[in-house]
């Protein structure tokens, strides 16, 4: 049925009224005002997702949610991360058997138990923390609202001391989306990475997975059309999804139907293992901070999406300035095809960041990641550094401790000033503030103050405050068996606040 003139204005006013910019004018109107200036908004809703985090039954996992205080403003809200589960492919068959009231009575006990939040955010701006020793613990969704949603973050971190898979694996819990990223996996023989998918919503989500190694896409029968149940996460095996060997290969996560939230993780015998999160969206400029003073050997793996091939000039931005490694000051990548380089010990003692920037004035799109081991022969660790995007307006990292963290800030353009927050501690203490200028195409390496009376962890968020860009990640360190385990994570902008589009009234359609 034809809308009428009446209902369409009505539905002109209730967006004018949700806006709050909108001028409802009629057709012809003189005395019609022009709508407002776009205004930044915090966001009222947010969405993480943690993956499976250990099938070791040596491992410990701690999980730590946060939300930085100083930018809500809506009513009070909630952040939880619960464990993943399917939900049933027939709800109406769960009551199938009305007559065994006792089996019905357990379940429901069962389902209560683990329908409770593994994490529940209690305050802004002071972390909540659970553990877990399970083997085989479930991957997490978790869902913010309010005044929580604004900048939400979760951070899972694993400590494996002993087996094959070693190491300390820590991971920023991923926002699903449909597109992913993974310069830096293997199929090699000494790896074993699975690419985790994990599906937030109530229907199911098909995913593909494509592999790409040094000459190109890699045959793979296997990786089209997984499907991930709803509200559940699957793990996959790289090395099962083709039959090719490849030291370094680039995985792209997409979805068909429904969105996921993807990571990879990574264990190498006899080197150790960790997380390797998404890079950030192809671009022509990839800046990767925070390699630590120590790294005995860090590999660059890039990768060009599109259908011609990149030159870019690779840059170290240490501790005084820019400087090309020696013999490595550009990389050639060809179009599909993962490009590596070892660039050894490229910071000599200095801790510093990568910036690749185009040779060739092409500005061909490239995603990129790290690979960066500390130690030497069984006291060896490794991590990985992904592209990552600027701190923006502002951006968290959760699960600091008093001793072992450091926080690697970088301007590869212009020199910037940030305000640095240490949050409070998941168990009491008060917050601490300290402003860090960086100079213009440096890396600034920090301990952050810890906050006084410190009980518990903390979380720390990074604000920009005048000047260019800044890149910046964290890197935990804790010794386990005599080894430093580290794990670093990026501190992208955490789109906390949304921009309003200008809202703009044109009543001409009333008139057919």
């Amino acid at each position: 049925m034809k809308s009428t003139p009446l209902s369409l204005i009505a539905g002109v006013v209730a967006l004018a009224a949700v806006t709050g910019f909108a001028a409802l004018t009629v057709p012809g109107d003189e005395g019609a005002t022009e709508a407002k200036a776009a205004a930044r908004l915090p966001v009222e809703r947010s969405s993480l997702l943690c993956p499976e985090p250990s099938t070791s039954d040596l491992a410990e996992t701690t999980y730590t949610s946060f939300t930085p205080a100083g930018k809500g403003g809506q009513e009070a809200g909630a952040a939880e991360l619960k464990a993943a589960e399917a939900l049933p492919a027939d709800e109406d068959a769960e009551n199938e058997d009305a007559d065994k009231d006792d089996k019905d009575k357990k379940d429901d006990k069962d389902e209560a138990a683990d329908s409770k939040p593994v994490v529940s955010l209690k305050d802004l701006g002071t972390p909540s923390t659970a553990e877990t020793s399970k083997s085989g613990a479930p991957a997490l969704v978790g869902t913010a609202t309010g005044a929580f949603a604004p900048g939400w973050t979760a951070q899972q971190t694993t400590m494996a001391a002993a087996g094959g898979a070693r190491g300390l694996l820590g991971v920023s819990c991923t926002a699903p989306d449909t597109d992913f990223w993974f310069p830096g996996a293997s199929t090699g023989k000494a790896r074993q990475d699975y690419v985790h998918l994990t599906n937030p919503d109530d229907t199911a989500a098909v995913a593909d997975i494509e592999l790409y190694g040094a000459e190109g896409p890699l045959k793979s029968d296997v990786g089209e059309g997984i499907t991930v149940p709803a509200r559940s996460s699957v793990p996959m095996l790289i090395s099962t999804l083709t039959s090719e060997t490849a030291e370094n290969v680039t995985v792209h996560v997409t979805t068909r139907s429904g969105r996921v939230g993807a990571v990879v993780s990574a264990a190498e015998d006899e080197v150790g293992s960790d997380w390797l999160a998404a890079s950030a969206d192809p671009a022509s400029t990839q800046v990767l901070p925070g390699i630590p003073a120590d790294a005995t050997s860090v590999r660059l793996v890039a990768f060009a999406p599109g259908e011609d091939d990149a030159d870019v000039k690779v840059q170290l931005l240490g501790k005084n300035g820019a400087f090309s490694p020696a013999g490595n000051d550009t990389l050639h990548i060809k179009s599909q095809m993962t490009a590596s380089v070892d660039l050894k010990d490229v910071t000599r003692g200095e801790p510093g960041s990568l910036r690749l920037t185009p040779a060739d004035g092409s500005g061909t799109p490239v995603v990129a990641a790290l690979r960066v081991v500390r130690g030497k022969g069984a006291e060896q660790e490794v991590a990985f550094i992904p592209a990552t995007g600027p701190v923006g307006e502002r951006a968290s990292v959760a699960d600091n401790r008093a001793k072992g963290s450091v926080l690697s800030l970088t301007a590869p353009g212009e020199t910037a000033e940030v305000k640095v927050t240490a949050s409070g501690g998941s168990e009491g203490g008060e917050a601490t503030v300290k402003t860090y200028t960086v100079k213009g195409g440096t890396t600034l390496e920090v301990e952050p103050e810890a906050p006084a009376g410190l009980k518990g962890g903390y979380a720390l968020t990074v604000e920009s405050e005048s000047g260019g860009p800044v890149h910046a990640a964290r890197t935990l360190t804790i010794e386990e068996g005599g080894i430093d385990m580290f794990t670093v994570q990026t501190l992208p902008d955490d789109e906390g606040m949304v921009e309003v589009p200008e809202a703009e009234q044109d009543l001409s359609v009333l008139d057919d």
